[in-house]
C-alpha cells in the first residue's frame, strides 16, 4: 500500500495567488489574456487553474472544451451542487485545468439572491482548493459586468488584473471599476490588491495607444505592466480553432507578447533578494 501524500505546507498554500481578470467593458481582450497567460504559465511547468465565470463561456470554448463536456461547471459550484474539484476538467495543455462555464450560468445571479453568503460562494468553494495545494496560480475570467458573478470573483481573489484596450472609453470604464474595487475592499475583501493593468490591442503606429498608455502610467505607475499585447490577427483567429494563440501560432507577435507577460508576472511575484519570501 502506498504512503499517503504529504499535505501541502502552509508556506506552499500561502504562495498560491488567486487573480481575477476583470473589466466591465467588453471586447478588451480579457478572456484572451486569461487563456493565454494561463497557457504560458502552464508551459513553464506552473500548475494553473482557470475558472470561467463568464456566462458566454468564451474561455471554455477557447480552450477547446465542447459544451457537452463541461458538466455542471462553475454554475454547479456557485449553487452548491458540486465542489470546484468535481467541476474542473483537464485541458489539452499539461498543467492547465479549467472550471468551465455553461449556459446555466446566465441565471445564476438571480438564483443566488436568496442563497446564504451569496457574495462569498466562490471564496468558500476556493478554500478547499487552496488547502489542496495542487496549484501555483488560479485565474478567474470575469464577465464584462459588475454583478454578483464579478462580485464573487473580487471577494475571492487576492489580486485584480485589468486587461485594458488602448482607447479613450476604456479609461472611463476603468474609473468605474476602481470605484467598485474600493467598495469591495471596504465591505467584502480588505486584502484585495490591484496587481496591475495590461495594455491590449496596442498599436505603436496609433498616437491614441501611446496617449492612453502614457495616461495610465502617469496614474498607476509601475502597476501598468511593461509588456503590452499588440493587435494581431492570429490572436483573433485562435479561438475559432479552440486553441490558445500560443498553440495556434507560437511564433506570432501575439504569442510572444503573452510569453513575455507571463515572464513579467513571475518576476513581479518573485521575492526581492535579501527579503523574506
Amino acid at each position: 500500500m502506498s504512503a499517503s501524500p504529504t499535505p501541502p505546507s502552509p508556506a506552499a498554500i500561502a504562495k498560491l495567488r488567486v487573480v481575477a481578470l476583470a473589466n466591465q467593458k467588453g471586447g478588451v481582450g480579457k478572456t484572451t489574456t486569461a487563456i493565454n497567460l494561463a497557457t504560458a504559465l502552464a508551459a513553464c511547468g506552473r500548475r494553473v487553474l482557470l475558472i470561467d465565470l463568464d456566462p458566454q463561456g468564451n474561455a471554455s470554448t477557447g480552450l477547446g472544451i465542447a459544451t457537452d463536456s463541461r458538466g455542471p461547471g462553475i454554475y454547479g459550484v456557485l449553487l452548491g451542487t458540486v465542489t470546484l474539484a468535481e467541476a474542473r476538467v483537464q485541458t489539452a495543455i499539461p498543467h492547465l485545468a479549467l472550471v468551465p462555464a455553461t449556459v446555466d450560468l446566465l441565471g445564476a445571479e438571480i438564483e443566488m439572491i436568496d442563497l446564504p453568503r451569496r457574495e462569498f460562494r466562490l471564496r468558500d468553494a476556493l478554500d478547499a482548493i487552496r488547502a489542496e495545494g495542487a496549484y501555483d496560480h488560479i485565474f478567474i475570467d470575469c464577465p464584462p459586468a459588475l454583478g454578483f458573478l464579478t462580485l464573487n470573483a473580487l471577494a475571492a481573489a487576492d489580486g485584480l488584473l485589468v486587461p485594458m484596450q488602448c482607447e479613450f472609453f476604456a479609461l472611463e470604464g476603468l474609473s468605474h471599476l476602481m470605484r467598485t474595487v474600493a467598495l469591495v475592499q471596504e465591505r467584502f475583501n480588505p486584502a484585495l490588491a490591484i496587481d496591475g493593468v495590461v495594455l491590449t490591442m496596442y498599436d505603436r503606429r496609433n498616437s491614441l495607444s501611446e496617449q492612453v498608455a502614457a495616461d495610465l502610467r502617469a496614474h498607476f505607475g509601475d502597476k501598468v505592466y511593461a509588456t503590452s499585447i499588440p493587435r494581431n490577427v492570429r490572436i483573433a483567429e485562435a479561438p475559432s480553432h479552440g486553441k490558445p494563440v500560443l498553440l495556434y501560432d507560437l511564433r506570432c507577435p501575439g504569442s510572444q507578447a503573452y510569453v513575455m507577460l507571463a515572464a513579467e508576472l513571475l518576476r513581479r511575484a518573485a521575492p526581492i533578494p535579501g527579503h523574506a519570501a
